[in-house]
């Protein structure tokens, strides 16, 4: 066999097992390992089977190439699925969320290494973990208001349990932040150097099979390191992004004689206003959720009706198909966005996620 002909047998998911730990490699590297449909049912299988075997002590993620650990859903495949009006679009945001849940509650260790770039569905199957590992070369973004969408993968859970509004902030704008801002954001927990996980990964697969938390913590002590310093401005963000209206977070931002109020002022506005304003709706609705399933039932319910809406589309078709990078949205401004048409993406969903 040649080597095109391996390459093209290469799974997209490659699952092993490394002395104790169970090892979920996402294998799309020329795609920037973005999730299909395949590599979510591939994924929850192997977490099933990791979680009944006793000989695994901890699940281990991590992405394949240079790039980065996962960069999404396959947004494209979701675009033709919506426009040919096929279920795949949906049938993948229902399988991907409950991956999301059982990352969530799994009952071992799950470590995920977020290097490189991490957005919207690479967050979701690393943030849920138990120990998330982030580096110098960490790019985590949800920048989904970009294209017409929300953060979905029970990022309304995520962002709304972070430190003051830190986390309104990046689900609005979609802004890149680095290893030292996940932390403080809440999604990720230690930052080993990059030039240190290959050890780092030799050193948990040496670990005893019955090995636990508190072993698992130690042999991440021992390659963890301080992270560098985070980006400034969080007092300015708690301030500006503190209001329960697009609106009101619009004024503060024009009341703001700074650099980076004038900037991100401008970054809001390149962003679709119904977007906008569903998922401040969302974040604040999952800051008074107990639980991050209530959280990924309205995700759910939300992302299956904006498959009828057009900035979907059209946020796609400028981002990913003509990337002209100008989306023409409708509403084109917040004033025309009503509080009606977010509350229609709030209706819960026929078909719900899990059981009552």
């Amino acid at each position: 066999m040649g080597t095109s002909e391996i390459a093209a047998v290469e799974p997209q998911l490659i699952v092993e097992r490394v002395g104790s730990i169970g090892r979920l490699r996402l294998n799309r590297p020329k795609a920037l390992n973005s999730l299909t449909l395949d590599m979510v049912r591939r994924m929850r299988k192997a977490l099933d089977n990791f979680a009944q075997d006793p000989a695994v002590a901890a699940v281990l993620v991590s992405g394949e190439g240079d790039r980065g650990l996962c960069a999404g859903g396959d947004i494209r495949a979701i675009y033709e699925s919506g426009r040919a009006g096929t279920d795949l679009a949906v049938t993948f945001w229902r399988e991907e969320f409950v991956l999301n849940a059982t990352i969530s509650r799994f009952p071992k260790p799950y470590i995920a290494i977020i290097d490189g770039i991490v957005m919207g569905g690479g967050v979701g199957v690393s943030a849920h973990g138990s120990h998330r590992i982030v580096t110098e070369r960490t790019r985590l973004a949800l920048p989904e208001t970009g294209i017409g969408y929300f953060p979905d993968i029970g990022a309304t859970w995520l962002l709304s349990r972070g430190p003051g509004d830190f986390g309104t902030y990046l689900g609005l704008t979609g802004e890149q932040i680095g290893a030292a801002d996940a932390i403080e954001a809440g999604l990720a927990d230690v930052f080993v150097p990059s030039a240190e996980l290959a050890a780092l990964v030799d050193a948990l697969s040496a670990l005893p099979s019955g090995s636990g938390q508190e072993e698992i913590d130690t042999a991440l002590q021992r390659f963890s390191q301080p992270s560098p310093p985070a980006a400034s401005n969080r007092a300015a963000i708690d301030r500006l992004f503190a209001h329960d209206s697009l609106e009101a977070i619009v004024a503060a931002l024009d009341a703001e004689d700074s650099a980076f109020a004038h900037g991100t002022r401008s970054v809001l506005l390149t962003k679709s206003p119904l977007s906008l304003k569903l998922t401040l709706r969302l974040l604040r609705l999952g800051r008074t959720s107990s639980t991050l399933k209530a959280c990924l039932e309205r995700e759910f319910a939300a992302a299956g009706k904006i498959l009828s809406t057009r900035d979907f589309y059209e946020g796609i078709r400028a981002a990913v198909i003509d990337k002209d990078r100008s989306p023409n949205w409708s509403p084109d401004s917040l004033a025309a966005v009503t509080d009606d048409m977010v509350d229609a993406y709030l209706e819960p969903s026929l078909t719900p996620l899990f059981a009552a």
